[in-house]
């Protein structure tokens, strides 16, 4: 028998999702699990916990964890709560990733919208027969450097009175947000970046300011930024590019892409990755003219006709 239980946020809760979280990770590739604590899309909000068995009382109290589901009652920039579902992969084909999603919309806002990662047929049959329609596609564009031409990606070139330099811990924190901010207005994740995240981000073990570019004007004001990540693996991505509205088409935008992926080559990795919304045409374009292609989506799915779907 499968228990269903939801838990508050707790560091107690973080422990005991790891490990499942860990052992989905190793088949899927997904999630991804930092090395302490959780990724930022299972912070905050409700746990609900499936286990066989034994009922959850304020611990797993030995009962078998093997589904988990996440929901952001804060919602996203516009107010969409949002839920994450997983299944442990030994456990999969029973129902309960249908029990989950089931009672998180019992518990959630009518337009409380789901993930489906790679857009997996199990999740997508689950979303179809609950009334649910893909709502967003974010795609992941990857870049082959290990047969890149032999120079590599081209030199970017820098509008007038604007140079790059690397960002600095403790000084730029929020003027890169506050770029972000601006930039990413249209975003659902990425427009509430706040100045706490990033002095976050820089605590983990992967973050390199070496790598973190930022274009300034003649008085050092923040214009745009590329910040890269390197992953476990050796995959380099293209972690963030924001440019302020005010610089946008001026080829500053570009310029930061490309500082960043020679960046990525000079430190010898074979291949680059990065993610962008499928209906984001300029975005999508410019990246395949600098050689990205589609690898896979990830999809949101919601009621079509609920309240803010």
């Amino acid at each position: 028998m499968t228990d269903l239980t939801w838990r508050p946020d707790t560091p107690g809760v973080a422990a005991e999702i790891r490990p499942l979280l860990l052992a989905v990770a190793a088949v899927d590739g997904r999630p991804e699990v930092p090395e302490s604590g959780l990724a930022r899309e299972f912070r905050g909000g409700e746990h609900l916990l499936a286990t066989d068995g034994i009922e959850l009382t304020g611990s797993a109290g030995g009962a078998e964890l093997v589904g988990y589901a996440h929901l952001d009652t804060e919602g996203d920039s516009f107010g969409h709560q949002v839920a994450e579902v997983v299944v442990r992969p030994d456990a999969r084909r029973r129902g309960i990733g249908s029990a989950l999603v089931d009672a998180v919309l019992a518990r959630a806002d009518d337009g409380v919208r789901f993930w489906a990662h790679g857009d997996h047929p199990g999740a997508v049959r689950i979303a179809e027969l609950r009334g649910l329609s893909r709502v967003r596609e974010l795609l992941t564009m990857r870049l082959d450097l290990s047969t890149a031409d032999a120079g590599g990606p081209g030199a970017p070139v820098w509008p007038d009175g604007v140079r790059v330099r690397a960002f600095e811990p403790g000084r730029d924190e929020a003027a890169v947000v506050a770029v972000n901010r601006a930039a990413f207005a249209w975003h659902p994740e990425q427009g509430a970046l706040t100045v706490a995240d990033v002095e976050a981000t820089e605590r983990e073990s992967w973050f390199d300011p070496a790598g973190f570019f930022l274009a300034v004007d003649t008085s050092d004001r923040v214009l745009g930024f590329h910040w890269t990540k390197v992953h476990p693996g050796r995959i380099g991505e293209v972690y963030v590019v924001g440019v302020d509205p005010a610089a946008q088409g001026s080829g500053l935008g570009k310029a930061l892409t490309l500082i960043g992926l020679r960046h990525l080559r000079a430190l010898g990795l074979p291949e680059v990755m990065l993610y962008v919304e499928s209906d984001n045409a300029p975005a999508v374009a410019l990246y395949s003219r600098m050689g990205f292609t589609r690898s896979v989506a990830d999809s949101q799915y919601a009621r079509a006709d609920a309240k803010g779907g």
